[in-house]
């Protein structure tokens, strides 16, 4: 058992207060601190408006006997858990504390975390995770294990209910990586945090590869190569004032919607640098991000899942003082073409947006799906569908607006009218298309081409001719697929009065359980 104290009621009460904030004692805070890391307690007092936080479970203690564990207790077991203010809003939180027994899942550690997000979900405000563990307890044997199920039930019951974010400040392994898997945006440090369901040691034994800790699954792995963290974060400050900013865009929960911030409407909202934008040549790229910029409020865009499916943009600003959410596709890589990882990313943004009344904002120039045997035989068809599905069944204000190319079938996902999208506008350089103009001549004019004295010079004629008749976004504007054909330069003004237009939408869906996503 803990150290008995002696003293009045009074006094026992503090010296316990006083051995809980040690957690698992000074020399194990100094280790934390030499490896780079914060303790629980440091990372809450930073994330939390200040005196804010108040503590849930303190004082609970393990039950276990075995292996040594009835010579060990702590007080608090290895998880700080309570609730307080972020920026003046009701957050729950728990914070794994690695001196703790390595920050260990128990029974009780568990039992903890499950109770505040319990909590979270009956009042309606976000979770935040920090997590700092070496695992499942394992001198608890089934019990630990089922402790971590427990909590991967209230994340998925959580799921759209409740934002959840999971910030990666240590090791994350084994089962405990599902937990954060399944909330909405995970954040991982570099050089000192990492996931993994299998760590090194396994991985060499069953598959003879040698791979440290960082390259099997730290930050800059999971940032660029699996898209598992949506932020990498290059110290644990950076990564608390990236969830503080993140929980700025989003509401407390689905009934909710996302805080406005002041905003003094300009007498023009003009922004003429947009004419200029794109490049006289179809086939030159520009960076789709310096649109994004042009439209919104100026220095509000916070970029997710910068590193990873770089062909599409996806993150939060603000129009007129308002959150939205923005979708892009990027013409400076890959041609802005839709992949596997483009299309599984922008679904999964989608879909967090919808969950959340945040209106989104899609840009679009792209030039279809990426061909090829890697892509077919990985299922670019099943994903391309999660892009399609996701858009369909949003609910919430979306807007588009073609820059340049919407060819083929993505034209369709990128948020068409088809699809359900409110307002789609398209700027003067639309091109609103099946195909690219020299494909579809050379299908179309085959034989024309194959007869002629001079097929290059008439292939050239029938691109001309296709372009100025599909390759324009006044075919589309004439059946209704286009609202408005607008200058660039005037996006903004008429994106602020669309989506004010629309911020009382409802949308009556049919009766069902939950759709059939392909995953």
């Amino acid at each position: 058992m803990p150290n008995s104290h002696t003293g009045t009621p009074t006094e026992i009460l503090a010296k316990k207060n006083a051995e809980a904030l040690l957690g698992g004692g000074q020399d194990r805070i100094d280790a934390q601190h030499k490896k780079g890391k914060l303790t629980a307690r440091e990372r809450i007092s930073l994330l939390m408006d200040e005196g804010s936080f108040e503590e849930i479970g303190k004082f609970v203690m393990h039950r276990s006997k075995d292996f040594g564990l009835d010579k060990e207790y702590y007080l608090g077991d290895g998880v700080v858990t309570g609730y307080g203010t972020v920026n003046g809003r009701l957050v729950y939180v728990f914070s794994q504390d690695f001196t703790v027994l390595g920050g260990s899942l128990s029974e009780t550690h568990a039992e903890k975390i499950v109770k505040i997000m319990e909590l979270a979900m009956k009042n309606g405000a976000p979770v935040i995770g920090l997590n700092d563990s070496g695992g499942a307890r394992i001198q608890e044997g089934v019990v630990s294990l089922g402790g971590y199920a427990d909590i991967f039930y209230r994340n998925v019951q959580a799921s759209g209910v409740v934002p959840q974010i999971s910030a990666i400040m240590g090791p994350c392994a084994g089962g405990a990586v599902y937990s954060p898997a399944i909330t909405d945006f995970i954040l991982m440090v570099e050089n000192t945090s990492y996931m993994f369901v299998t760590g090194p040691n396994v991985v060499k034994t069953v598959t003879h590869e040698n791979v440290t800790s960082e390259e099997l699954g730290g930050a800059s792995t999971h940032s660029a190569k699996s898209g598992v963290t949506h932020f990498s974060c290059a110290n644990e400050v950076e990564a608390i004032n990236n969830i503080k900013a993140l929980l700025s865009y989003m509401p407390q929960n689905c009934e909710d919607t996302a805080p406005a911030v002041p905003y003094e409407a300009q007498e023009d909202e003009t922004r003429p640098a947009l004419d200029t934008i794109i490049p006289a040549n179809a086939n030159q790229p520009y960076d789709m991000r310096e649109v994004i910029e042009g439209i919104i409020d100026a220095d509000t865009f916070m970029e997710v899942h910068k590193n990873f499916g770089e062909n599409i943009v996806v993150g939060f600003a603000r129009l007129a003082g308002r959150s939205i959410g923005i979708v892009g596709n990027q013409p400076a890589v890959l041609a802005g073409v839709l992949d596997i990882n483009a299309s599984t990313k922008a679904a999964r943004f989608v879909r967090f947006c919808d969950c959340f009344n945040i209106p989104l904002l899609v840009l679009e120039d792209v030039p279809g799906f990426l061909p090829g045997t890697d892509q077919e035989w990985r299922g670019i068809i099943t994903n391309g569908a999660k892009l399609l599905y996701a858009f369909s069944e949003a609910t919430v204000p979306r807007i588009t607006v073609i820059t340049r190319k919407a060819y083929g079938g993505a034209y369709d996902v990128m948020n068409s009218k088809h699809i359900g999208a409110d307002m789609n506008y398209a700027w003067p350089t639309a091109e609103i298309a099946v195909m690219g103009a020299k494909g579809a001549a050379e299908i179309i004019f085959k034989r024309e081409i194959a007869a002629s004295e001079n097929p290059e010079a008439k292939l050239a004629e029938k691109v001309t001719e296709y372009q100025e008749k599909f390759a324009t976004p006044y075919r589309a504007a004439h059946r209704g697929f286009i609202d408005e054909v607008i200058t660039p330069s005037e996006t903004r003004t008429k994106l602020i009065k669309a989506f004010k237009m629309l911020e009382n939408k409802a949308v009556k869906l049919p009766r069902k359980k939950h759709g059939n996503i392909p995953l």
